[in-house]
């Protein structure tokens, strides 16, 4: 959402500057945008520039520090937003600012709704392609989006029901010739901005947007773009103060912090689309990283208690003689079998078939090695075992007869009935 956001600023800079820029799509879009911009520096308009930074400067003030204190003293916001669009207009019919300054404006809205009919089905094969990108990557987007504001309002969200809300509303807006919709950015941020936190204000907008389709368009043609920009510009604010989040993942998982700076970076410089593909495809080879490497550890006796602890976290425990319990945590398969088998090598410092074939050279079991003299008996802690397949049973069972060669008992704890 925070490189998305860096789309939507993208998109507003033509309206903030007052230039022309030719529209841009596909792959390098926001790069060549810029690449416009610098090209198009000499015709930027300083009345719309003028606009928007008033704007941006007024919508601030009124956030930061006028919000906080008439809070105090009353529940209802100032309407900054309504009141900039209100004023921009006015202002716009009484300078004539079209006219006589060349900015731009909003221009004419078309009045009155779209009679319904049936979609051209017979174009179903040729954009079934895209339809599914677009569901993608509309669907993140809004996920994205509802996920935020949850975290902010404290409540939870059902990914079902956002999927069929988004589903049945453009199934819908189809019979309407609608253009497939979902969560925008800059207006849910808007809107949030000035208050809204249940569906009792999108309710409320959508009947406001149905009065401005039916009969108050046409009065909102001379409002300057360069004031819807500022409003916009200023909501993107808490989006793009998500890249602090990077030093958290940093600090909790590296790996992590790659991906978000990969995605991120992906979705600026390729497109939204190919960055989202790419930041999923990243995390599933990171899961399937993970699946094959599962977390494991020598466990040992915290003195004067019943724990085991991670023997490498915690330097204080004591192992029991003769005795080593190995930790293994995730799912046993084929992905993983020679992992575990490596790392339970790896705590009891023996492995089997090399002391077996040592024993065998020189045919007699005084030639093993200390670490194989010592060790008596391996317990398996298995209490965070998810999951084990054929291949992992096979695994367990090659190793507990390897172990069992050289007279060292193994047993298996916490397991599963399930």
């Amino acid at each position: 959402t925070t490189a998305a956001a860096v789309h939507v600023f993208t998109s507003q800079i033509k309206d903030l500057l007052g230039i022309h820029l030719p529209r841009r799509r596909g792959l390098l879009k926001v790069v060549y945008t810029y690449y416009d911009v610098f090209n198009a520096i000499d015709d930027i308009n300083i009345a719309a520039m003028v606009i928007a930074g008033i704007t941006i400067i007024a919508v601030v003030f009124n956030n930061e520090v006028l919000k906080p204190r008439v809070s105090r003293y009353c529940a209802f916001p100032i309407p900054i937003e309504m009141l900039a669009v209100v004023i921009g207009t006015v202002v716009s019919v009484q300078m004539n600012l079209h006219d006589v300054y060349n900015v731009s404006i909003v221009g004419d809205i078309p009045v009155g709704l779209p009679i319904p009919e049936l979609p051209p089905l017979e174009l179903f094969p040729s954009v079934i392609v895209d339809c599914f990108v677009i569901t993608m990557v509309s669907y993140s987007i809004s996920m994205s989006m509802a996920l935020i504001f949850a975290q902010k309002m404290n409540y939870e969200v059902d990914a079902n029901q956002e999927l069929m809300a988004q589903g049945l509303g453009n199934l819908v807006g189809s019979f309407f010739s609608c253009m497939p919709f979902t969560a925008s950015l800059s207006r849910s941020l808007v809107q949030q901005t000035v208050g809204g936190k249940t569906q009792l204000a999108s309710l409320i907008s959508c009947f406001l947007l149905l009065f401005v389709l039916l009969w108050i368009g046409p009065f909102l043609t001379p409002l300057p773009k360069g004031v819807l920009a500022g409003i916009i510009v200023v909501a993107l604010k808490g989006m793009f103060l998500q890249v602090k989040d990077l030093f958290k993942f940093w600090r909790l998982s590296s790996t992590d912090a790659l991906v978000w700076i990969i995605t991120f970076l992906s979705v600026i410089i390729l497109d939204i689309e190919y960055g989202l593909l790419i930041g999923a495809l990243l995390c599933f080879a990171k899961l399937i990283a993970l699946s094959m490497k599962p977390y494991t550890c020598k466990l040992a006796l915290v003195p004067g208690t019943e724990i085991y602890l991670d023997t490498n976290r915690y330097e204080k425990t004591v192992e029991l003689p003769g005795i080593v319990m190995f930790h293994y945590c995730g799912g046993l398969n084929f992905a993983s079998k020679l992992h575990f088998r490596k790392e339970v090598f790896k705590a009891t410092g023996v492995n089997p078939q090399m002391e077996l074939n040592r024993i065998l050279k020189m045919e007699s079991k005084e030639n093993a090695s200390e670490s194989a003299k010592n060790l008596r008996v391996i317990v398996l802690d298995f209490s965070a075992l998810v999951h084990i397949d054929p291949a992992g049973v096979a695994a367990l069972r090659n190793l507990v007869d390897d172990y069992m060669k050289i007279d060292v008992s193994v047993y298996l704890a916490g397991c599963s009935g399930k």
